[in-house]
């Protein structure tokens, strides 16, 4: 089961396939959420969802790809916050299904995507910056943060071209578009 995992998330055509239809795919879920949601359920998916948006946020406003090993902001706190982020950006969709085998499934899916994710990434990372990876992940955890060095004065690093640089902004516009639109969808269509 492991190598076919493994074979399934570190497959190049498929990574390529996923990545050229992203936007498709995520306009194709729009559809069932809106049929299947519970507009009570608002709020709180928002709120999941805006959790992961300033996650993420920070981290676009933290992180100089491909130049550099970020170590501040919230990657003095975790080595992977982004996809802590984009975990909780996801779940507040997935919660307005009210369906708590949509959100386990959706968490080992999403677990299972983010580990193989990981190591490839961090394989590449120690290619490039092998003393000071090394260093940065013997003191930092992947994917628990460690709140010891909260107080530390990098931990607020915010750097606003940074924010727009890895469109930070793309990213808060598109969340909203999707909100919008699985509500209007569910109001005019299945209301």
């Amino acid at each position: 089961m492991s190598d076919v995992l493994h074979d399934l998330f570190t497959n190049q055509q498929i990574r390529k396939l996923f990545y050229r239809t992203r936007y498709l795919l995520a306009l194709l879920l729009v559809l069932p959420l809106a049929r299947y949601m519970h507009p009570r359920l608002l709020p709180i998916a928002i709120g999941l969802s805006l959790i992961g948006q300033l996650i993420q946020g920070w981290c676009f406003a933290s992180l100089v790809k491909n130049r550099e090993l970020s170590i501040r902001g919230p990657y003095l706190l975790v080595r992977n916050p982004m996809y802590l982020g984009r975990y909780f950006l996801i779940l507040g969709f997935i919660v307005l299904l009210s369906s708590p085998l949509a959100i386990v499934g959706y968490t080992v899916l999403y677990y299972l995507y983010m580990l193989y994710r990981v190591k490839r990434e961090e394989r590449r990372l120690n290619r490039a910056y092998t003393e000071e990876f090394r260093r940065y992940c013997a003191e930092v955890r992947r994917f628990w943060p460690s709140w010891g060095k909260i107080r530390e004065p990098a931990v607020r690093f915010w750097d606003n071209v940074m924010f727009l640089e890895n469109n930070g902004h793309w990213n808060i516009l598109l969340t909203l578009v999707a909100y919008v639109a699985v509500t209007t969808l569910h109001i005019v269509a299945f209301a």
